[in-house]
C-alpha cells in the first residue's frame, strides 16, 4: 500500500481539527444487567493536505471521542491537494465499501455523503465529486476514502519517479 510512503509524523506544530464521523452504542448483557459502552470513529486533519482517522472505545461518549482523536493523531497521511481538488480520478475498496472520487471545477463544492464528506473536508478538499457503492458502514467508508487519497499522486511526484521533467509527464 502506498500509504506508508505518505506517512506524517505527528508533531505539536500541526494544527489539527477533529470531526466526529459516527458513534456506536454497544450493549453487553451480563448476569448483573446491561452494560453500555461506546465506540467513536474520528477524523482529524489540518485542512491543508494532512488527514488521519482513529477509533476510540470507552464506557462514556466523551472518553471514546478523546481516545479516537489520540488514535487519529498517530495515523496521519499526506495527500496532494491541487487548487482545492484532487489531481486525478481514484477508485478504492476496503471491506464492502467501494469509493470513487473525481476532481471537480472550482465552485462545485464537496459532493459526497456522510463519512466521505468528513474525510474530504478534513484534508482540505473544497471541490470534488464522490460516490460510494456497496457498504455504507462508516468504518469501512472512512478507511476506503483514506486509501483512495493515499494512492493519489501529483505531477511532480510522477515526474520524479519516472526520472523525467514535469512537462514530459503531461505530453504523454
Amino acid at each position: 500500500m502506498t500509504g506508508k510512503i505518505n506517512r506524517v509524523k505527528s508533531t505539536n506544530d500541526i494544527e489539527l481539527k477533529d470531526r466526529l464521523v459516527a458513534i456506536n452504542r454497544v450493549t453487553k448483557v451480563t448476569k448483573g444487567g446491561r452494560t453500555f459502552s461506546f465506540s467513536a470513529i474520528v477524523v482529524v486533519g489540518n485542512e491543508a493536505g494532512i488527514v488521519g482517522w482513529g477509533l476510540g472505545k470507552a464506557s462514556e461518549v466523551t472518553t471514546a471521542i478523546a481516545k479516537g482523536v489520540e488514535a487519529a493523531k498517530k495515523n496521519l497521511v499526506k495527500v496532494p491537494v491541487l487548487k482545492g481538488t484532487i489531481p486525478h480520478d481514484q477508485l478504492a475498496k476496503f471491506g464492502g465499501a467501494l469509493v470513487y472520487i473525481k476532481p471537480a471545477s472550482p465552485g462545485t463544492g464537496v459532493k459526497a455523503g456522510g463519512a466521505m464528506r468528513a474525510v474530504l473536508e478534513s484534508v482540505g478538499i473544497t471541490d470534488v465529486l464522490a460516490k460510494s457503492k456497496g457498504s455504507s458502514n462508516p468504518h469501512n467508508l472512512v478507511k476506503a476514502t483514506i486509501a483512495a487519497l493515499c494512492e493519489l499522486r501529483d505531477a511532480a511526484t510522477v515526474a520524479q519517479n519516472r526520472g523525467v521533467s514535469v512537462e514530459k509527464v503531461f505530453k504523454g
